[in-house]
């Protein structure tokens, strides 16, 4: 067997594992519990849950994950106190203690051992392995052990009515099982992944989909589609490191490549024109330097100039000739301004029109 061929078996060998870890990495709860307390699998779910994150940050940047994730752990918190977390219920029983709100006695309503004796030896084995005391004993050793609590607290009482190993994780009257935080973590980490799968799912699909259809293919095709990928990639960097000839100097494409020849004379980017409006700068083409009269460096030119960038500017690129036709322009202007003195009109009272300087005078001489 070549060495193409190990490979490439190698290559659909590793394709196996990534779809079987693709289809199963998310179903946390079909996990034994006894491995999820491993050092191993804290670690490997740390790690999924980071690159999880980062790809999300990658792919989805405008999502608010910490608010996600806050959402997150504060349905995880109601579902872990109830134990209705999905792989981890009843966590606290096989912890070795259950929660206070189901197991605890409340002793004011019982005067004497034999009263308290009444709830059964159930009841008070569950009510005293939620406060870490011994469970062993006959009903009335119980009762009586139960009812030391009563006017006792927990700290005062003789170690030798503590279970082993219970005294030292007691905490606010309630035995805590020592790996109960470290399991918690966990679970949150296992809730956190889940949520990201979920909002990953089509993504994921898409990979699952894309590696069943490499699978799928035989193997001609498969070497057939190495070399194609090969062949690209030299393509692609001989196109890199081959320097571009332009004797010519013609300007760049959109390609990175000079343009044509003969594009370059049809829009005729040999000729130059320089406008000293502009500060003598140079356009080049006929397109270019109509185009200009436009843009904001000759606006600028005509405002320092104190002339208006009309249409009647166009064309004109030195600085006398827009002063000269600006003057022309002010002087013309001035002729067809409204002259009143000239061309308002008066009628005598026998009907003659005069304009207003001849009726003035007129008037003032004692003819009208």
């Amino acid at each position: 067997m070549s060495y193409t061929s190990s490979m490439s078996i190698l290559s659909l060998e590793s394709q196996l594992n990534i779809l079987h870890t693709l289809i199963f990495f998310s179903e946390t709860d079909k996990i034994p519990r006894k491995m999820k307390t491993t050092r191993q699998y804290r670690e490997y779910l740390k790690n999924l849950l980071q690159y999880l994150t980062s790809f999300f940050h990658r792919t989805e940047p405008p999502q608010d994950l910490d608010r996600i994730f806050s959402k997150v752990t504060t349905e995880f918190n109601e579902n872990w106190a109830t134990g209705r977390v999905l792989g981890w219920e009843n966590v606290n029983q096989e912890n070795g203690h259950v929660p206070a709100q189901h197991t605890a006695i409340d002793l004011d309503y019982y005067s004497t051992v034999e009263e308290l004796m009444e709830v059964g030896p159930e009841r008070l084995k569950e009510a005293l392995a939620a406060l870490g005391l011994k469970t062993g004993g006959t009903i009335q050793q119980r009762a009586e052990r139960l009812f030391l609590t009563k006017h006792t607290p927990l700290e005062m009482l003789d170690k030798k009515h503590f279970a082993k190993g219970a005294r030292g994780s007691e905490k606010n009257g309630v035995a805590a099982a020592p790996q109960d935080g470290n399991l918690k973590e966990v679970a949150l980490m296992e809730a956190k992944m889940n949520k990201l799968c979920d909002l990953l799912d089509e993504t994921i699909t898409r990979t699952k989909d894309n590696i069943v259809k490499k699978q799928a293919l035989t193997y001609e095709e498969i070497e057939a589609e190495r070399e194609e990928e090969e062949t690209q990639e030299d393509s692609e960097s001989e196109d890199d490191e081959q320097q571009i000839y332009n004797p010519l100097k013609l300007p760049m494409g959109w390609d990175g490549k000079p343009i044509p020849y003969w594009l370059y004379k049809l829009h005729g980017l040999g000729q130059e024109f320089k406008c000293e409006i502009c500060g003598n700068y140079s356009y080049w083409g006929r397109c270019a330097f109509e185009r200009h009269f436009k843009e904001w460096c000759h606006q600028h030119g005509m405002r320092c100039l104190g002339i208006p960038n009309t249409k009647n500017f166009n064309e004109i690129t030195s600085i006398e000739e827009a002063k000269e036709l600006w003057k022309k322009i002010q002087q013309r202007q001035g002729v067809n301004k409204w002259r009143p003195d000239l061309e308002e009109e008066y009628e005598d009272k026998e009907g003659n029109i005069y304009n207003k300087k001849t009726y003035t005078d007129l008037q003032r001489q004692g003819l009208i």
